[in-house]
């Protein structure tokens, strides 16, 4: 059966405004690798969002559960994919379902430059953006070509992302987990629930997250931190 077009707009309304469809077979053995079984499948679609908007849509949605991005995603794309693919003809593979490489994809899309703060930035952006949903799918959509807006990061001089970091993780230009960790788990730290080395970038700053995504997003990771070092010390 033919397919509708690809709903580009109704994502974009609901906050997913960064799309790109892959055919599946144009993607890397190691990215296709740990999605198993693709004898049905032809494509696959990466998710992503850029900017307040989304945030602002879940927030409107009402959904109040521990990972209220991800349930208001996956809702999202089986409203919008549901009535335009036959019953069982896509199935989300992120989140949750399986650890798929989404900075390898991101970088084919052209979306991910990295970043001394370990974060993927591009030039519209900059690094506030992040992806979303990934979709196998027996679909026929038209690929999507990749964007080239180069990488902000190569020609930053003063880079004041490694100055701004309290804790010295980033000196010399080389990310130290150890360091920042260390430093995101002491007692008032200013690093706790938003990284300040992010936040001392100016590309894409127009598209800087509320303060509430901010926290969302680091107190989730601070809390897997926290878990992570007490099993680590017991």
């Amino acid at each position: 059966m033919p397919y509708a077009n690809f709903p580009t707009q109704a994502l974009a309304d609901a906050g997913l405004n960064r799309q790109h469809v892959f055919n599946l077979a144009d993607l890397p053995a190691a990215i296709l690798a740990p999605l198993g079984d693709l004898n049905d499948f032809r494509q696959l679609i990466l998710l992503g969002h850029g900017g307040r908007h989304l945030w602002q849509c879940v927030q409107a949605s009402g959904i109040t559960s521990e990972h209220p991005i991800d349930d208001y995603t996956v809702s999202t794309v089986n409203h919008l994919f549901g009535p335009i693919l036959p019953a069982g003809s896509y199935r989300i593979v992120y989140p949750w379902d399986v650890p798929i490489g989404l900075q390898s994809l991101g970088k084919l899309a052209g979306w991910h430059h990295p970043t001394p703060f370990m974060v993927g930035i591009d030039s519209e952006f900059g690094s506030w953006s992040a992806y979303r949903a990934a979709i196998i799918a027996a679909s026929d959509f038209c690929p999507s070509e990749a964007v080239d807006r180069g990488n902000p990061c190569a020609a930053c001089l003063d880079k004041p992302c490694i100055s701004a970091c309290p804790a010295e993780a980033l000196a010399g230009g080389q990310f130290s987990l150890e360091k920042c960790s260390v430093y995101r788990l002491q007692p008032d730290s200013p690093c706790a629930h938003g990284c300040l080395a992010r936040q001392a970038c100016s590309v894409g700053a127009e598209h800087r997250y509320e303060t509430a995504q901010i926290a969302h997003s680091y107190s989730r990771s601070l809390g897997m931190l926290r878990s992570s070092t007490r099993l680590a010390i017991s």
